[in-house]
């Protein structure tokens, strides 16, 4: 669709109204969307995937796709291409996405309108077998088990998030713009008696241009290229930080190999995905597993003060799982490599908290690898981890139970510890074999599916307080993981019935994370300049790109060092230079002193903050294939980055014939060559025409 002539129209009428300003007229011309959610592009070492526009942005005509078999009308007789399809969320699915991208010279973009409510059938844009590249299955680890060839992990993925599509794909808020949406295609371009609709005909507009093409190893090359002043990158690394916290202070400059020390890792991830950018509600694929460990570390802050176990239990957070393990892979190589506070010789063992908020009939599954338990000492760590978990289950109202022997564990952080060296280690789940979750990685996986609903007329403060089903349910998985935590580490058999998590901590950190992250009980364990960033809506769990920390991993950070640190009687500022007073210089190696806002008495406006102390860190989680091996076609570590752009916006208008098009651009020509024209002549003419007789010098009077 060509809209040069729109353009002229616009600065034709500018000229005439340059006095009122340009922007009211375009105003009056186009419609501006909000709430859009664009699918963006993503580059690894082999290919692109994701989606754009063109640089001036993708025009076509609206058409509303009712049904499948009103496909036709856009891939073949359809006389006025490339069209604008408008989807409704239920047909938002690979059969007809895959057609019109085979059809993509009569396709400008899509817009799907996103449902309020979950569907009942499962959607998964993400693969059916998850990381299958990067995890520890493969030629040389257990062949037979690599590619899921023993279990489908994610029988609903559609692998539609792994496509490339060389045309915008937005997601819209189903909300006043899809309304007007509606209208303007019923106005204009709905069929009459099966003829074809008459100009004007209703357009949209997307503008998702990408700067990165092909691979990472292209745009990486051509960020390191400098041909202006200013240069300008194409792509960034995806990545983040990984947030961990230990039970024992452990000197963070210190680092490799610690004399003596046995650590017990409890992991989770942090982030998800979906297909449309910025929209990753995670709640079963990530919140409900690093919430239930959040809860567990609570729980054992005081356990672990008043009787400590003989080994430490790191706790640790790890984000950009869902591109090959961005997290875990970065802090195994560091460990590897004597860049972290421990290495791999002090890790005892691993207990990896998954997807555990949909578990029925009260049960949960205790996964191993069977390959490293053929060795008998690695055999027997497991064996002491399970029975230390059904041991935790003393007036808990749920049920473990370990999958066959011969099953392969599911994806998870665990797989990368165990591509390093055979390490005993359980990843708990929700599922025996495929995973619970219809909704892995999309747009569903959110509050509503995993239950979390409130009674109608709540306000907020009640709503924080409301225990739903589904906290009460991961309190008790919480105190599992707890107490088998405390036990794996050494701990005393009769503290196990003192460990019990909180079932009012859970409820607060699911309605944070899932409902809004703007709320009265959060708003005091940040520090006033974070504040700000906390938001009105469900937190994104995407990783997002190194640049810019993401709101799960600075939430987390606070929440963790609440959680498990402790109030010091320390000013603002010695706490902001991480010390107790002036003298102190070594607290900082080992400890993190963070002020935080507090809460504000009855009747006042002012926060009374206070400063914690706590064992939280945070390191490094980007791919060892940027900042230290550079080898950006690796196949051992992820080399997922994100594409840069400039504009993501779209807009509705109403766009006439491309014969009243050329008209119109044919007069504004003539016009303006009648002008020169007219200009040339009255210059050419000017000493006749605005000559006037001029008086003798030498006149007297």
């Amino acid at each position: 669709m060509d809209i040069v002539s729109n353009k002229f129209i616009i600065l034709v009428l500018c000229l005439f109204f340059i006095g009122g300003g340009c922007t009211s007229v375009e105003k009056k011309i186009y419609v501006h969307l909000n709430y859009t959610f664009p699918c963006v592009r993503l580059l690894n070492a082999t290919h692109q995937i994701g989606c754009q526009s063109s640089l001036s942005g993708n025009v076509g005509v609206l058409h509303v796709v009712e049904s499948e078999e009103n496909l036709d009308w856009v891939l073949r007789t359809g006389p006025n291409p490339p069209y604008m399809v408008i989807l409704e969320h239920q047909l938002f699915n690979r059969s007809i996405m895959m057609k019109l991208k085979n059809s993509s010279s009569r396709v400008a973009g899509v817009a799907v309108v996103a449902s309020n409510t979950n569907p009942a059938e499962g959607v998964s844009p993400h693969t059916a077998c998850p990381n299958e590249n990067t995890g520890v299955y493969s030629e040389s680890y257990d062949i037979t088990m690599a590619h899921c060839n023993v279990t489908l992990w994610n029988p609903f993925g559609s692998g539609l998030s792994y496509e490339e599509f060389d045309f915008p794909i937005f997601s819209l808020k189903d909300d006043n713009d899809t309304q007007l949406i509606r209208q303007c295609y019923m106005d204009h371009n709905r069929r009459v008696n099966s003829s074809a609709p008459q100009y004007p005909l209703c357009a949209m507009q997307l503008y998702s241009h990408m700067s990165a093409v092909t691979d990472t190893a292209t745009c990486m090359r051509r960020n390191a290229i400098n041909f202006s002043i200013t240069p300008e990158a194409v792509c960034d690394p995806l990545g983040d930080s990984n947030v961990w916290a230990a039970t024992r202070p452990l000197n963070n400059t210190a680092k490799g190999h610690k004399m003596w020390e046995s650590v017990v890792i409890a992991a989770a991830r942090l982030d998800s995905r979906s297909f449309f950018f910025d929209v990753a509600p995670g709640a079963q694929s990530a919140a409900s597993g690093f919430i239930t460990l959040l809860a567990a570390a609570h729980a054992l802050r005081n356990v672990t003060q008043e009787a400590p176990p003989n080994r430490t239990i790191l706790y640790t957070f790890f984000q950009g799982e869902t591109f090959d393990y961005i997290g875990s892979s970065r802090m195994v190589y560091d460990m590897e490599n004597q860049q972290f506070v421990v290495d791999l010789d002090n890790v005892h063992s691993v207990l990896e908290v998954g997807q555990v908020g949909l578990h029925t009939d009260s049960r949960l599954w205790l996964h191993s690898d069977p390959v490293s338990r053929r060795n008998n000492t690695v055999d027997d760590v497991v064996k002491m981890l399970v029975e230390n978990l059904q041991s935790s289950l003393t007036g808990l109202n749920i049920t473990l139970s370990e999958p066959a022997f011969s099953q392969p564990l599911p994806p998870s952080s665990f797989q990368r510890f165990l591509r390093s060296r055979p390490i005993p280690g359980i990843v708990i789940e929700d599922h025996q074999s495929t995973f619970s979750n219809r909704f892995y990685e999309s747009m569903y996986d959110n509050a509503e599916y995993l239950k979390v609903s409130y009674p109608q007329n709540m306000t907020q403060e009640e709503q924080l307080e409301f225990a739903t089903e589904t906290a009460m349910a991961l309190a008790e998985v919480a105190t599992v993981v707890a107490r088998a935590l405390y036990k794996q580490a050494g701990g005393e058999q009769s503290q196990l019935n003192n460990i019990n998590a909180d079932a009012q901590i859970v409820t607060q950190m699911l309605y944070s994370f899932l409902v809004q992250s703007n709320n009265t009980w959060l708003q005091q364990m940040v520090p006033s300049d974070l504040a700000s960033h906390l938001k009105d809506t469900p937190t994104n769990f995407y990783v997002g790109v190194t640049q810019q920390p993401s709101e799960p991993t600075y939430l987390v950070q606070h929440l963790l060092a609440n959680l498990t640190g402790s109030v010091v009687n320390v000013t603002q500022e010695d706490c902001q230079k991480q010390r107790v007073d002036e003298k102190d210089s070594e607290s900082k190696h080992i400890y993190t002193y963070t002020w935080v806002q507090g809460a504000a008495p009855p009747n006042s406006t002012e926060r009374e903050g206070f400063c914690v102390r706590s064992t939280v860190h945070t390191s490094k989680a980007l791919s060892p294939a940027f900042d230290i091996l550079g080898e950006y076609n690796s196949k051992d570590f992820s080399t997922w980055t994100e594409s840069r752009w400039k504009t993501i916006k779209g807009r509705v208008f109403l766009v006439a014939s491309h014969e009243l098009e050329m008209l119109t651009l044919g007069v504004g020509v003539g016009v303006l060559l009648t002008s020169l024209l007219l200009t040339y002549i009255i210059s050419s003419k000017a000493d006749i025409l605005f000559s006037s007789q001029r008086e003798p010098t030498n006149a007297t009077y």
